[in-house]
């Protein structure tokens, strides 16, 4: 048994790690999301950036195709991110639980 704790114990240090990875992976991404408004028929694109609970619209001008392609890429990549973070939370709630003796059931 006290094997099997120490691999535990091992799993949730390397899962608290990978956890700061990622929260330091999307504090480094920009933020924002490309917003395009279609105003008198002409496009206009905006960076929508959430402040509080306010939603501000920071005025991009045109973009040319790759910064738009950038924009977007930097959009999915918080979204993985943001999702493995989700993930890594639940495993090392998960991971705490049966260390503290509770969820046996689910490992037996």
């Amino acid at each position: 048994m006290k094997v099997l704790k120490g691999v535990l114990e091992e799993e949730l240090q390397n899962s608290l790690r990978i956890k700061k990875q990622y929260e330091k992976v999307l504090a480094d991404l920009p933020k924002g999301s490309l917003v395009e408004k279609n105003i008198r028929g002409h496009k206009y694109f905006y960076l929508a950036v959430r402040q509080g609970s306010k939603v501000n619209f920071i005025y991009k001008g045109k973009l040319s195709e790759d910064e738009k392609k950038d924009l977007l890429e930097v959009k999915e990549m918080r979204a993985k991110y943001r999702k493995l973070l989700s993930q890594s939370n639940k495993q090392i709630s998960f991971l705490k639980r049966i260390l503290n003796g509770k969820d046996l059931r689910s490992v037996s």
